[in-house]
């Protein structure tokens, strides 16, 4: 069991695929293993509600329709995409996943939520579709590629969609439907307008906006793992700070927060820059996001994956499948994956820093379009400085 472990009854672990599921979802030939289906629409339980011991938050609990949704295949497989991709190549501790993240981002929707109900009184329409608020936190990274974030930086010929986009899906198979259904017809896209910040719920912003749950948790998490002491967010002020505030202009409704938790909310963005500056933006880190990128990257342009290809699998999979498909082609790229790129990512051998500019010094410099972009002409210089060195 992972980070998350759950109290009541099993936690589903790592199952074979359904029978015949859906290529779209998992494309690989070894992802619909053969044997009894993982479940069906008729095993979805809403009967009883879930405890949760969890290493940052303490005890979640999830009500019956949460418990029903982390039990389906497409939940269950955010236990095998890393929350914080590569990282763990330079910080051994960073292999939580996006399973334990989404249920923490719950418990913070929920409490945040009962914390709103408990302040001024509002008009009775604000409250209007609250009720998919805590879902919409639960499946907000439903649809990650693997290893999570960095394959949205490709261009958008390159990939399906982004992970809001695919997420909603994943609310198309028959277990998700299943499990939504006691939120009543068309709950499932009214949460994937909230996931990608649209629709008119007051409440929205608390999953997709400046103020979101989502950074408040995984900034407390990805911390945590990492042993670093940069993510530590005094998030019990910032919950307790929040109140539903209405727009004089506009005459909308929103989250905001109140002026005691100012000084929270400054901590919760200088916490960001930190976690940037040491973490996702460490220069290891990006070393081998940008050699995960460009192996993909070849292998989508040379054939050997299509972008359909990067929707389903989990990190590993992905990884064993494109080291057979390399292995079982002919061709410049499927031996330069096999040979060179696959191995020195697994074995962690990675590209090194030949000189490193900060933006200040390049303000009011006219630079080439290629230098900021995935383009042709930037990967041409790529290969032709890797062949000098």
């Amino acid at each position: 069991m992972g980070p998350a472990g759950v109290l009541g009854r099993g936690s589903g672990g790592a199952q074979a695929r359904p029978r015949g599921a859906s290529p779209r979802f998992f494309p690989f030939g070894h992802c619909n293993a053969p044997g009894q289906p993982l479940m069906s629409p008729s095993m979805v339980s809403h009967g009883r509600s879930l405890i949760i011991r969890d290493p940052v938050w303490n005890t979640i609990r999830l009500d019956p329709v949460a418990a029903a949704i982390i039990d389906t295949p497409a939940f269950q497989r955010l236990r095998y995409i890393r929350q914080l991709g590569l990282a763990h190549l330079v910080y051994p501790g960073a292999t939580h996943t996006r399973f334990d993240h989404a249920l923490g981002v719950y418990h913070l929707a929920d409490r945040a939520i009962r914390i709103l109900q408990a302040g001024p009184p509002v008009p009775p329409r604000v409250w209007e579709g609250m009720h998919l608020i805590r879902y919409a936190a639960l499946l907000h990274d439903i649809g990650h590629y693997p290893f999570s974030h960095a394959l949205e930086e490709l261009e958008q010929a390159q990939i399906a969609a982004n992970h809001e986009e695919i997420g909603a899906r994943f609310f198309e198979s028959r277990e998700m439907r299943a499990a939504l259904a006691p939120l009543g017809e068309g709950a499932a896209e009214g949460i994937g307008r909230i996931m990608r910040g649209g629709g008119e719920n007051a409440l929205r912003g608390l999953v997709s906006g400046s103020l979101d749950l989502d950074k408040m948790e995984y900034l407390r998490r990805d911390a945590r793992f990492c042993g670093v002491p940069y993510g530590e967010v005094d998030v019990e002020r910032l919950l307790q700070g929040l109140v539903l505030l209405q727009d004089p202009e506009t005459g909308e409704w929103e989250v905001g927060v109140r002026a005691k938790a100012l000084s929270a909310l400054e901590s919760l963005l200088f916490s960001k820059y930190q976690m940037f500056r040491n973490v996702y933006w460490h220069h290891a880190v990006r070393a081998g996001t940008g050699m995960y990128k460009r192996i993909v990257e070849d292998a989508v342009a040379a054939g050997l994956l299509s972008p359909a290809d990067l929707i389903g699998p989990t990190d590993e999979e992905l990884l064993y499948e494109l080291r057979r498909r390399a292995r079982s082609r002919d061709g410049e790229v499927a031996a330069r994956l096999a040979g060179r790129w696959l191995p020195a990512l697994r074995n962690r051998n990675l590209p090194k820093r030949a000189v490193e500019i900060p933006a200040c010094r390049l303000e009011g410099r006219s630079l080439p379009g290629w230098v900021s972009g995935n383009t042709v002409e930037k990967r041409r210089w790529e290969d032709a400085l890797a062949d000098e060195l």
